[in-house]
């Protein structure tokens, strides 16, 4: 049995999951700032809570990748295991984190959120690096382009959605969007509980209906000796901790060239993520909506001669800065959608690099053009689905929005597209777990630079777009130092 040429559902199918845990992932980077600043942290802590994300990321990938690679389960596979596994903990972080103040006995609410924190991205990163391998699993590499293409569209569907939920919930449903300190609004809470839910779902439609090929007709297919694999697994049970370590850090030293040189480029496009995810919210609060700086720190530097009025008053223009914020996330995961659909032909017409770079130059700019949209005019908008009023540079954000969902969809697919080519098969969970560190670590030096950079830039969190920009920048730059692998024909039917 050969690897064969898989139809479009089927090839939907195989990353659905992704679809919901991305639902979850971008209800968490469009609210948890918020969350973490209702239940007490300052603005200059947020980049600390974070690091969250890229620590579980650094930590759990790996050993998840390389265990996904010597794991075969009758029923769920090689990789459907640790997917299932993460999307259960995952949702229960989800579960959990509006309800942290009902937690105060345990742990001040604002830790026991941050532990909540940590439990979703730890399960995240269990979900989403075996979903990575299971494309180029499944796939000839014939079909790479277009599997990591759908795995892209679906990643941004799921992300519109999530982005947009609590908004939706709020003029739509008429849940409110305002928390006193220590809550958390009614419309973030029950954008979770659903997030959460569909997670769940999606995950299992994909684990039960993705049958992944038995590690004979794997092995066959890849050219690799079941042989060297069973003696791998029973010396692998044999060794010690330190030569587990040491042969770890082997794989990581001698790993392929194109993996170094993809590294320098996620470095400087994944710094420019953490930014924006970490201070879009504050930045265009404190631009747009003229929010003052108090309000996004410690509720005790709240100035005693201002009117209780006037502080209601910009309390409901943060909520509304939130939701505008889960819009824009919504725009620029839509754009990334739209854009995933087309980039297989221009992958294939024109290269992946030059539609990396051009992709990534295009979120940079993007970036950039923050600055140019503060218009505080009062706007009547109408979505159909609902009507409320805006400032009228919120709503012109939506245009870099466009740049940002490019560069994003790119990020998605194409370095995976160039790296499955220069990956050997029988290690390829364990390298895609490696790299992961070139995500993990520019974002943990982001949230540990941060608070640094931002009082650098006299404590306004819309030059740190900025600075993600000029990051973007260097990023699409860098893609040109990459040398691509072509790779060997390997058993692989070629009808279409």
């Amino acid at each position: 049995m050969k690897k064969r040429q898989l139809s479009f559902w089927e090839i939907w199918n195989v990353s659905f999951g992704f679809m919901g845990v991305q639902f979850g992932f971008a209800l968490q980077n469009a609210n948890i700032s918020n969350v973490l600043e209702n239940l007490g942290a300052d603005v200059h802590s947020l980049s600390f809570f974070w690091l969250a994300a890229p620590v579980m990321g650094l930590i759990v990938q790996p050993i998840v990748g390389g265990a996904s690679d010597l794991t075969w389960n009758k029923r769920f596979g090689r990789r459907g295991p640790f997917i299932l596994g993460g999307a259960f903990f995952a949702a229960l972080g989800m579960y959990l984190m509006p309800n942290s103040p009902l937690f105060v006995k345990l742990m001040p609410a604002m830790f026991f959120g941050g532990l909540m924190l940590a439990l979703m991205d730890g399960s995240f990163n269990v979900t989403m690096q075996p979903f990575r391998a299971l494309v180029a699993d499944m796939l000839p590499e014939s079909q790479r382009n277009k599997g990591y293409s759908i795995q892209s569209l679906l990643i941004n569907i799921g992300a519109v959605i999530g982005s947009a939920l609590p908004f939706i919930l709020t003029n739509v449903i008429g849940l409110s969007n305002i928390a006193e300190k220590g809550q958390v609004s009614a419309s973030v809470t029950w954008a979770f509980y659903i997030g959460a839910t569909i997670l769940l779902g999606s995950v299992l439609w994909t684990v039960f209906k993705t049958k992944e090929y038995p590690p004979e007709v794997y092995y066959a297919n890849e050219g690799i000796d079941p042989e060297e694999i069973k003696a791998q697994r029973e010396a692998d049970a044999k060794r010690s901790f330190s030569q587990k370590a040491s042969g770890f850090i082997g794989l990581v030293v001698n790993m392929p060239k194109t993996m170094k040189q993809l590294a320098v480029v996620q470095f400087f496009s994944w710094f420019a993520l953490f930014l924006m995810w970490v201070y879009t919210t504050p930045a265009i609060g404190q631009y747009i909506w003229d929010v003052p700086q108090y309000l996004y720190g410690d509720i005790s530097k709240i100035p005693g001669d201002v009117p209780i009025s006037t502080i209601e008053n910009f309390r409901a223009a943060k909520g509304a800065a939130g939701d505008w914020v889960g819009i824009l996330f919504a725009g620029y995961s839509l754009f990334a959608a739209i854009f995933s659909v087309v980039m297989i032909k221009i992958a294939n017409t024109f290269g992946r690099k030059p539609t990396y770079a051009v992709s990534l130059l295009l979120g940079g700019l993007s970036y950039v053009a923050f600055l140019l949209f503060k218009d505080p005019e009062i706007i009547q908008v109408n979505l159909l689905i609902a009507s409320f009023e805006v400032p009228k540079g919120a709503v012109m954000l939506i245009i870099p929005m466009i740049g940002v969902g490019i560069a994003w969809a790119a990020i998605l697919a194409m370095p995976y597209a160039i790296l499955s080519n220069a990956l050997p098969p029988q290690k390829m969970g364990i390298y895609m777990g490696i790299f992961n560190f070139t995500i993990a670590g520019p974002q943990i030096i982001a949230g540990l630079f941060g608070s640094f950079i931002l009082k650098l830039l006299g404590e306004k969190p819309i030059y740190m777009i900025v600075v993600a920009g000029v990051s973007m920048l260097l990023a699409a730059a860098f893609v040109f130092i990459v040398k691509e692998t072509i790779p060997k024909p390997i058993n692989e039917t070629s009808e279409e």
